[in-house]
C-alpha cells in the first residue's frame, strides 16, 4: 500500500504538497470516486488512479527530465481551468505526462525542469534541501545602493523574512545576450538574485518593498542546472553532465536547520 499523495509524486504528477494540493480541490478520483481526504492509501498493483479524469500510472525505466526556456505568457502548470497557455504547450504530445518542478510566474520568464521523477521533485521543492535558484532581473532606472544594501539585509514581508544574494549583473554572458539583452539599455539595471526559498512572488515583492520596478525576470539556474544556450520557447533533454547533476541531487541528504 502506498498514500495518495506519495503516488502522484512518484508518477510525476506534482510533488507531495502539490498532490495534496489537487486532492483538496477534488481533481482526483480513485477507481472512479473523487478523494478528497489527506492521507488515503491504495494499491498501486489494483486501483486506478485518475487526475482531471486523465489516467496516472507510475513510469517504468528511467524518469525523464527536459530543460525548457519559459516564455513570458505561459503558465507553469499542466492545466489551466480559463484556458490559457501553459508550458506543455511548448512540448510534443509525447511529454504531455511531464509536470513542471516548481513555480514561475505567467509574465516571469526562463529554467522550467519538466520531469516525472519524483523524487527530484521532492528534493527541489522541499525547503529542507535548500537548493539554490538564480534569477536575472531587469529594473527600470539605476539601483541606488541604499537600495541594494536593504536586498542584501532581507526584507521583511507579509509572510517573513524574505532573504537573497543580490549583485549587479554587470553584463549578459554571450550565451544568453541574444535573447535577453540584445541592445543592452544604460537607463536601467540587471541585478542577480540568488535564493533558497519558493514563496510566492518573493523577488516582484522583495524589490517592490525597496521601490524598484520589475521590468523582466528570469531564471537561470536551478541548482546546478543552467539554462545554457536555451532560445525562449525551446527545451532539451539533459545532456549526460546534467544527468549526473541530477543524480548528485538526489543523493544529497537534508541541510541541517
Amino acid at each position: 500500500m502506498m498514500r495518495l499523495n506519495k503516488y502522484l509524486a512518484h508518477a510525476g504528477v506534482a510533488s507531495r504538497r502539490g498532490a495534496d494540493a489537487l486532492i483538496r480541490q477534488g481533481r482526483v478520483q480513485v477507481n472512479g470516486r473523487t478523494v478528497y481526504t489527506m492521507g488515503v492509501q491504495i494499491d498501486p498493483g489494483r486501483d486506478e488512479v485518475t487526475v482531471d479524469g486523465r489516467p496516472v500510472s507510475m513510469p517504468r525505466g528511467e524518469p525523464t527530465t527536459l530543460l525548457l526556456n519559459k516564455p513570458a505568457g505561459y503558465l507553469s502548470t499542466r492545466l489551466d481551468p480559463q484556458g490559457r497557455p501553459t508550458v506543455l504547450d511548448l512540448l510534443p504530445p509525447e511529454f504531455h505526462h511531464l509536470h513542471p518542478i516548481g513555480r514561475l510566474d505567467l509574465e516571469s520568464e526562463g529554467l522550467v525542469l519538466m520531469s516525472d521523477d519524483g523524487d527530484l521533485t521532492y528534493r527541489l521543492t522541499h525547503p529542507s534541501f535548500q537548493h539554490e535558484k538564480e534569477y536575472w532581473v531587469l529594473v527600470r532606472g539605476r539601483v541606488p545602493e541604499p537600495a541594494l544594501r536593504k536586498l542584501r539585509k532581507g526584507i521583511e514581508l507579509e509572510d517573513g523574512m524574505a532573504r537573497a544574494r543580490v549583485r549587479r549583473l554587470r553584463s549578459i554572458p554571450p550565451e544568453q545576450r541574444f535573447w535577453l539583452d540584445p541592445e543592452p539599455d544604460p537607463n536601467h539595471t540587471w541585478l542577480a538574485f540568488v535564493i533558497t526559498e519558493g514563496r510566492k512572488r518573493q523577488i516582484r515583492r522583495m524589490c517592490q518593498a525597496v521601490r524598484l520596478e520589475v521590468l523582466r525576470l528570469v531564471r537561470i539556474r536551478i541548482a546546478s542546472l543552467h539554462i545554457g544556450d536555451l532560445r525562449p520557447g525551446q527545451w532539451r533533454p539533459l545532456s549526460a553532465r546534467q544527468r549526473r547533476a541530477v543524480n548528485a541531487i538526489k543523493s544529497q541528504p537534508p541541510k541541517p536547520t
